[in-house]
């Protein structure tokens, strides 16, 4: 009967074995920004209040969608009404209505960015909130960073085992211990509300935004052989 191979994690002297860690950390430029529209309305009738709403909302979406392919994405996230009601007296009295709908939008011109967050802070009763900086998952930066990383490994593989007077031999694994972007970050100041201001301002000056660099990560786990050391 034949016995198993033992499991020798450590190699054998004529090919001992090497485990190396490699990383890459890369400093890129984001791809696309990512704002919050509020949209409110309040009234002590609630068709009024609802009518408001919905007038606001229509001319924030009209506004987003002229920018034609600048946004690459537009979703409505919540819409509520909710009824307030009066702090004093022992019956249920709704005081007023309080409305709001919730828009998240996409852009990848930042030209257009600063210009669109101008317009939509100018609209009644809308709040802007971002932008939040980010990569696509499909990036290229994500790939040059896990590359970076393997090559990183082997580097630092070949420089021990030049310093055992062996050279490499093969490769036995990479590991994948992940390839990830740190979560984006709204930048400072990026905050508008704009109140009881009327209609669209087409002359407000466009906001000048510095898009904020994003950090990419990766690490690997390789093992190698190498040759006999000369020791």
């Amino acid at each position: 009967m034949t016995q198993p191979t033992p499991h020798l994690p450590y190699g054998t002297p004529d090919a001992p074995r090497l485990a190396v860690r490699g990383e890459a950390r890369l400093e890129v430029d984001p791809e696309t920004a990512r704002i919050t529209v509020t949209v409110s309305a309040r009234g002590t009738d609630r068709k009024a209040a609802l009518a408001d709403l919905t007038r606001r909302n229509e001319h924030a979406l009209t506004l987003i969608k002229s920018y034609g392919d600048a946004v690459e994405k537009l979703e409505t996230g919540s819409f509520t009404l909710t009824p307030q009601l009066t702090d004093k007296g022992r019956h249920e009295r709704i005081r007023a209505y309080h409305g709001r709908v919730t828009l998240t939008a996409t852009l990848n011109d930042f030209t257009a960015l600063g210009e669109l967050t101008t317009r939509l802070a100018d609209l009644e009763l809308t709040r802007v909130d971002g932008p939040w900086w980010a990569l696509r998952p499909d990036s290229p930066a994500h790939r040059a960073a896990r590359t970076q990383a393997v090559r990183e490994a082997v580097q630092r593989a070949r420089e021990y085992a030049e310093a055992l007077g062996a050279r490499l031999d093969a490769v036995l694994e990479v590991a994948d211990a992940g390839a990830e972007n740190t979560a984006p970050m709204p930048a400072p100041g990026m905050r508008a509300f704009a109140g009881y201001g009327g209609a669209v301002q087409e002359s407000a000056p466009a906001l000048d935004l510095e898009p904020q660099r994003q950090t990419v990560y990766a690490h690997v786990n390789a093992r190698f052989t190498m040759t006999r050391p000369a020791l």
